[in-house]
């Protein structure tokens, strides 16, 4: 049986990955800076815990993000840690359109992808599109104001589960450096987006398209952020929304 390290597992993406991996045979391991049933203790910012954590894992899934520079400290100090424990294959998720859009997020992103190839390390990168769940928050945090703000943009959401299920697939693999993008089963530009999420929700605001000027937006209005080709997944943004 495989032991599989989850980091970021008890998060939006790592908490279906944790599971789906214990659905296809793996004996996972949860790392968490929280203590408690189920979870191993460690701090990868630190890397108080992580050697312990890392002892006798075969696969690593990195789920974990802050959303800031600190995931670059991170990723680095993961991966050498993973290195020196002898991990056999890393998989990492990451994001589409990274190296052609210039959001600085998205730069941060790259550069981990960069720490892990130059580590050494048996690995594959998998790129997805952006969650159901980050357009969501988008719409939802602007509940204060008197109209939704939506960008003139298409996105591509894609469901977490459906990922978890690729990264799963993936992690019971043979490391397979860059896999192909997946991105979600509807291209679909953001207005229709957030009618659906009105309709679910039962907001009535106004919907007020924007656009704005400058290199990310360009990108993200060429459709960068987009996966040509086969479509990944089966849960619509409508589907998720009627959840919610």
């Amino acid at each position: 049986m495989t032991t599989t390290l989850v980091t970021g597992g008890t998060g939006d993406l790592g908490t279906p990955t944790a599971a789906a991996l214990r659905t296809a045979g793996h004996r996972v391991r949860v790392l968490s800076r929280r203590t408690g049933p189920g979870l191993t203790t460690g701090d990868l910012l630190t890397g108080e815990g992580v050697p312990q954590a890392l002892d006798g894992a075969d696969t690593v899934v990195h789920c974990a993000t802050a959303n800031a520079g600190s995931d670059i400290t991170a990723a680095a100090n993961l991966f050498a840690e993973a290195d020196r424990a002898g991990v056999g294959h890393l998989v990492l998720i990451s994001i589409v359109g990274i190296d052609r859009i210039p959001l600085p997020f998205y730069r941060q992103r790259l550069e981990i992808e960069r720490l892990l190839t130059g580590s050494g390390l048996p690995h594959t990168i998998q790129r997805a599109t952006q969650f159901h769940s980050l357009i969501a928050r988008i719409f939802a945090a602007q509940k204060r104001l008197p109209v939704l703000l939506v960008p003139r943009i298409p996105f591509q959401p894609i469901d977490v589960t459906d990922v978890a299920d690729r990264l799963t697939e993936l992690a019971s693999g043979d490391p397979a450096g860059r896999a192909p993008d997946i991105g979600g089963p509807e291209v679909l530009r953001a207005g229709v987006l957030a009618r659906q999420w009105q309709r679910a929700t039962g907001s009535r605001k106004p919907i007020l398209q924007v656009s704005a000027p400058g290199k990310t937006f360009a990108a993200f209005a060429r459709g960068e952020n987009l996966v040509p080709g086969t479509r990944f997944g089966g849960r619509t943004f409508r589907e998720y929304s009627a959840t919610r």
